[in-house]
């Protein structure tokens, strides 16, 4: 490989371009489409699909076909008056509310890191050395990935080297790339030390009980306590997240994601004070709609904000 073909693949994220391996080996494997395509059977293999798929993920599909036909210097068909047709018509006739994880609230956040809590301190004392470190782990984990709003990548990319902490001022985070950075530039992240359910002295209590010294910050830990190499992947978040809230008592877990993290975070920015602009380069968000998306009112904040307007008139 060239250092040219270095950079160049450098400049692809993998997350995406495994995401659109799969979407092509849908077309191609379980849909018997074939490549280069021609604008028909694209537009078909919408229609066979717009039922059963969100349009969120039909997109996706069309990304990844136009991805392929520009690397390989042909026509792409995704382009094409037919399949943009296409398209609007399924919009049309297949509108959905679009699915959103549950915000982890800060009575869910207290509830869970006090079951932590708990649980190392039982660990501890039965030396049970594995359920230490997975309880302070999941602490920090939980912690950290709150009061930054951070995406799944974002946390489970964070390395011991790129981590400066200022005991009882905060945390600064570096990272090298994320979802967010579309030009790779590197994003700086500050994290206040808290006067409870504080990620700042969470992170230094796990880093000094796991004795880790560099390289991923959360990894997985085995029956024996002993901590992987790798850190953990993030579609493990999702799992691990689901786990944990119903080990810790809280109804409809499963009702949970990764993204519960940012928007509790983003609900509870919201409800005290904060205005759109600053939570939006607290964040990392550069596209105002990404952050809308997060910054929705409550339904019981939005009763109170009509009575106490009735209760003036």
């Amino acid at each position: 490989m060239s250092r040219l073909d270095q950079y160049l693949n450098a400049a692809n994220r993998q997350n995406t371009l495994k995401s659109y391996e799969s979407a092509l080996r849908h077309f191609e494997d379980e849909w018997k489409g074939f490549l280069p395509a021609t604008a028909e059977s694209v537009a078909r293999y919408l229609s066979d699909y717009a039922a059963s798929l969100s349009i969120n993920t039909l997109k996706h599909r069309l990304s990844a076909i136009s991805r392929w036909h520009v690397d390989n210097n042909f026509p792409d068909p995704t382009r094409t008056q037919v399949v943009r047709q296409a398209m609007k018509g399924i919009r049309n006739l297949h509108a959905a509310p679009e699915k959103r994880a549950k915000p982890l609230v800060l009575d869910l956040l207290q509830q869970v890191n006090d079951w932590l809590e708990r649980g190392e301190v039982n660990g501890v004392a039965q030396g049970d050395h594995h359920r230490q470190l997975r309880h302070a782990r999941d602490r920090a984990m939980l912690l950290i990935g709150f009061w930054r709003g951070f995406r799944s990548d974002e946390l489970v990319h964070l390395q011991i080297e790129h981590i400066e902490v200022t005991p009882g001022k905060g945390m600064t985070c570096y990272l090298p790339k994320s979802k967010g950075d579309r030009q790779a530039e590197g994003r700086t992240f500050q994290c206040p030390a808290l006067s409870r359910l504080c990620p700042v002295t969470a992170y230094e209590h796990w880093i000094a009980i796991s004795e880790l010294k560099s390289g991923p910050v959360f990894r997985g830990i085995d029956r024996w306590g002993r901590l992987n190499e790798t850190g953990m992947s993030p579609k493990s978040l999702v799992p691990w997240l689901r786990d944990l809230l119903a080990a810790a008592g809280v109804k409809d877990s499963e009702s949970f994601s990764s993204h519960s993290l940012r928007r509790g975070f983003a609900g509870w920015a919201r409800a005290s004070g904060w205005d759109l602009k600053d939570l939006m380069d607290y964040v990392g968000w550069t596209d105002i709609k990404s952050a809308m998306r997060y910054f929705n009112t409550a339904p019981d904040e939005l009763q109170s904000r009509f009575e106490r307007d009735l209760s003036t008139s």
